[in-house]
């Protein structure tokens, strides 16, 4: 594949011949875009069409149409989209960034959710129907259902609320059970757990304008990471008040996954494109008796199945904002990896497989796993759709059942023979599991559980620690069983001592600590917080980091240098 024309900095345009598919066109140039350094604006034209689509980071997708007839009738607007294209790109940049258009969507949803919940229904059930309402809102925009279809439910009759409730039971319906004719559209099946069938809350006159004026919002361009915390946020009545308080970005997650996560995995790709490099370079004939460490397809494919193979799981997901992340993190190192193979070695461009299959995750709440897994969902939706490619059909979605909601630290199922419950096996663990000091364990807990804990986890955690030391020594224990290869969570600030500090030292025992942050501000529950970052393995990796910092050890209290704590 070659792209029509490219100018850097300015637009990459594919170039169609009349009555063409001109989303088919837009999928190619997403597939090249990486390739031609990722210019602000795409353009995609027949020999009537045009489309300027907008491309620029952390804003949401804009499409600018115009025709040959707008051209000559009512030049003044096309005219000024071509000398953009040409000359100046910034002048598309859309006013709003992602981030702020997911904060819009998430108030107006909380607002919906707070008249739902001032109306006595439960808040298990209010959550299922937004969830559902959430993702149809994003299927819409995302051109997974036919455009503008709760607007029009919502305007059948605006005086009957019943009208709608019963279009939208009749469209859940449909969604969870093989899909099928929604008058005179056709409806996808969906499924996944999410749409378990046709049930719908009652609502006012009053909520079916809510929801009418909120499907009004660009929903495909929504950002998981952060929508999930938001709208949580909304639900829960103890956190109305945090609605208008920072939420944990997309940086300082990746800040996390990217050492933890990603390193390892860049250097496996550089030491296998070396490899190929210099196995190309000795021009060599491939036959099928070549060993596949000669073969520079076979060392490639090689590659893409230990990636393929990557399990990271968090066992605290909340609303699944760090899977989340990594999902998108691993598909892009794949999708990195495709196109340098299909340059280099000049093979078709694989489909990418990287899907939430990646993710696993426990969760207590229900409502929070639910959301989770939508959250997963869409973005991986979101992600095959801004890169050209297909989505899945026949279901759209699949149950995820690796995302379970359970008990993490305790497993009470048997009361005469509490035990710790298992993890599954993964590749990297990460996370935020929830802080508690040891002085409120019981008090936020109750006696019973915590005397539990206590004897499951007797002479390995501290009764004095906080809760989120559980975290760390299962995750220290799956890491010296050789069930996970690193881990990286965070902690409260106060785990570098007193009785926290001794899950540490076990990690050193047993390992190393190969990554910190000792001191970090952090958002939690909606209040300005300072956390511990620490990333541990069995002791393999060589380059540590403090603080940013190069350091050639990393003590337990989290210092490098001379180790007071001995």
């Amino acid at each position: 594949g070659f792209a029509d024309v490219w100018k850097r900095g300015h637009f990459a345009w594919e170039y169609k011949g009349k009555h063409k598919d001109l989303k088919a066109a837009y999928d190619q140039l997403l597939q090249y875009r990486e390739a031609l350094e990722n210019p602000p604006l795409l353009v995609v034209c027949d020999l009537d069409r045009f489309e300027v689509h907008t491309n620029f980071t952390n804003t949401p997708a804009v499409v600018h149409r115009f025709d040959l007839e707008c051209l000559l009738t009512s030049p003044a607007e096309p005219l000024r989209l071509l000398r953009a294209v040409m000359e100046h790109p910034e002048e598309l940049k859309p006013g709003k960034t992602r981030d702020e258009l997911t904060a819009e969507a998430a108030q107006h949803f909380a607002a919906l959710a707070e008249q739902l919940r001032a109306r006595g229904h439960e808040p298990h059930a209010v959550a299922h129907f937004l969830n559902k309402l959430l993702f149809c809102m994003f299927a819409e925009d995302a051109e997974l259902l036919p455009a503008g279809l709760l607007r029009r439910l919502a305007a059948a009759d605006p005086s009957d609320p019943s009208v709608f409730t019963t279009g939208l039971g009749d469209l859940f319906a449909k969604m969870s059970s093989g899909g099928g004719l929604f008058g005179a559209e056709r409806i996808q099946w969906f499924n996944g757990g999410l749409f378990d069938g046709g049930e719908v809350l009652p609502l006012t006159r009053e909520e079916t304008a809510t929801i009418d004026k909120v499907s009004r919002l660009d929903w495909s361009q929504v950002e998981p990471a952060i929508f999930g915390t938001l709208f949580e946020r909304g639900l829960d009545p103890d956190k109305r008040t945090q609605l208008g308080a920072h939420y944990t970005d997309r940086e300082s997650i990746v800040r996390l996954i990217e050492p933890v996560l990603m390193t390892p995995l860049r250097r496996d790709l550089a030491a296998t494109q070396a490899k190929i490099e210099s196995l190309l370079a000795e021009g060599k004939k491939v036959t099928a008796r070549t060993p596949a460490d000669k073969s520079p397809v076979a060392v490639f494919n090689a590659f893409l199945e230990r990636l393929r193979a990557v399990r990271v799981l968090d066992p605290a997901c909340g609303s699944g904002n760090f899977l989340y992340l990594a999902l998108q993190s691993l598909k892009d190192l794949e999708r990195e990896a495709i196109l340098w193979a299909s340059v280099t070695m000049k093979t078709p461009l694989q489909f990418p497989e990287v899907g939430p299959q990646a993710v696993l995750g426990i969760e207590k709440n229900a409502y929070a796993a639910e959301l989770a897994r939508v959250v997963i969902w869409i973005g991986e939706i979101q992600w095959m759709l801004s890169n050209g490619f297909a989505y899945a059909r026949d279901p759209i979605l699949k149950p995820l059942e690796t995302i379970e909601q359970r008990d993490a630290v305790l497993d009470l199922s048997d009361p005469e023979n509490l035990c710790e419950p298992d993890w599954p096996d993964a590749t990297v663990i990460i996370g935020n599991p929830p802080f508690l000091g040891g002085k409120l364990l019981r008090k936020n807990l109750g006696d019973d559980y915590v005397n539990s804990l206590f004897r499951v986890y007797e002479s390995r955690v501290p009764a004095e620690a906080d809760f989120v030391c559980y975290w760390h020594e299962k995750a220290r224990a799956m890491v010296e069983a050789g069930r996970v290869g690193r881990v990286g969570l965070l902690a409260t600030q106060g785990i570098r001592g007193g009785a926290n500090r001794r899950v540490l030292e076990r990690m050193k025992e047993s390992g190393d600590i190969f990554l910190a942050w000792a001191d970090e501000p952090w958002v939690l529950e909606g209040a300005a917080v300072h956390v511990s970052f620490v990333g541990f393995d069995t002791g393999v990796e060589e380059d540590r980091q403090l603080n940013g910092e190069p350091v050639a050890c990393i003590n337990a209290n989290l210092t490098s240098g001379v180790d007071l704590t001995r």
